[in-house]
């Protein structure tokens, strides 16, 4: 037995598409039932790391960043 709901949506598509409300259902069933290929895990990817020393600027004091930008 199909849910009334989903129902008028077969119906509904069927009239949308000038097709008839078996084709749709059968075609709607067959994508449901086909077995799609398993998601392989992808190997992470690993970034390489600079030491770069300490920071010229400290970003959080507006000025002190203003007066290093102005100075290039």
């Amino acid at each position: 037995m199909i849910d009334d709901e989903l129902f008028r949506e077969l119906k509904r598509r069927a009239v949308e598409e000038k097709r008839t409300l078996s084709d749709v259902t059968q075609e709607t069933l067959r994508r449901g039932l086909v077995r799609r290929a398993p998601v392989r895990a992808r190997k992470p990817v690993r970034l390489r790391a600079f030491a770069m020393g300490e920071p010229a600027v400290d970003l959080a004091d507006r000025n002190q960043l203003l007066d290093v930008l102005d100075r290039s």
